[in-house]
């Protein structure tokens, strides 16, 4: 059912410009997010850094993206809620061509978006599993998102890998790259996107971030629609200037039930207990993000969803 607003509420949504960021483009374009009464504006982000200075800085309301980076932010102090989820990353450990194995990564750089949250802290756990430590066996030199990080690795000898998502994992082995790993297979699941703001302004703003909720489903919805596929492969081309096949290639992968986005955009609690462990190993325990119940609220989910049964 849909329903008719007296006025457009304007939110600002924080994301990286990657293959992940489809539903909230299609939401756009398709009029969605206006159909849920919200006159949204996206912010596409060079980096995790930039973005949560302007989640803090209110510059941005809602940051759809790797949730660690919301347990950043709580232990310098901010008070943050997660409030859906998405995806488990869709991540590959991409290397140099002559990268075979993780032994052969010693001694080497990689690039990351920040060393200390999200993907660069499961590379620094995979790598430990192998039998390198950070700043001893390699190092990490932050660079920005995925777009940069390809980059990056096309044009710097000095860099040897970088976990990647689409669609910049299927350009990277296009571009002969080697593939050492879905994260999920090397790691196990994992929350890794979702959607999270500062909680005063969530607690304020409770009806705009469900409809921000709904609005997002409904462009999920929108994507796995088998007669929407050639519209969003061609939004996938236009936005981030891919070829049909890669485009089409990523478009499937998104789209995949098991590694792809998380029906419903449900909150994987085992997986965000991955992400607790993994930032335990890799940067030691913390106490402000010992409970997750603290910050961890889907009460507004929770009721968007119940509207849409």
């Amino acid at each position: 059912m849909t329903v008719a607003y007296a006025e457009l509420k304007r939110l600002t949504v924080s994301t990286f410009p990657n293959a992940k960021a489809l539903p909230l483009w299609a939401g756009v374009e398709q009029a969605i997010f206006a159909d849920a009464g919200l006159d949204l504006t996206l912010h596409e982000t060079g980096s995790s850094k930039e973005q949560r200075k302007c989640l803090a800085e209110g510059e941005v309301h809602i940051v759809q993206a790797a949730v660690d980076n919301a347990l950043a932010m709580i232990k310098q102090g901010q008070d943050v809620i997660i409030f859906m989820g998405g995806e488990g990353g869709m991540n590959d450990f991409m290397v140099s061509s002559s990268i075979k194995s993780f032994a052969d990564l010693k001694d080497c750089t990689l690039a990351v978006d920040s060393p200390n949250t999200a993907y660069a802290l499961l590379a620094r756990k995979v790598l430990a599993e192998h039998g390198l430590q950070y700043e001893r066996d390699y190092q990490l030199r932050p660079v920005g998102n995925g777009a940069k990080r390809l980059r990056a690795l096309k044009t710097d000898s000095t860099l040897f890998g970088a976990i990647l998502n689409p669609p910049f994992s299927a350009e990277a082995q296009l571009a002969g790259m080697q593939n050492l790993g879905a994260l999920d297979d090397l790691v196990g699941p994992y929350q890794a996107g979702g959607a999270f703001a500062m909680r005063a302004w969530a607690q304020a703003n409770s009806e705009i971030v469900e409809r921000y909720i709904s609005g997002y489903l409904r462009a999920l919805d929108w994507l796995r629609a088998v007669s929407n596929e050639k519209a969003a492969v061609d939004l996938l081309r236009q936005r981030l200037d891919l070829t049909e096949p890669v485009a089409l290639a990523t478009y499937r992968q998104l789209c995949d039930p098991d590694r792809g986005f998380t029906a419903q955009a449900k909150f994987n609690h085992a997986g965000f207990a991955q992400v607790l462990s993994v930032r335990a190993a890799t940067e030691g325990n913390d106490p402000s993000i010992a409970d997750p119940s603290s910050y961890v609220d889907l009460s507004i989910y929770d009721r968007a969803t119940s509207k849409q049964r």
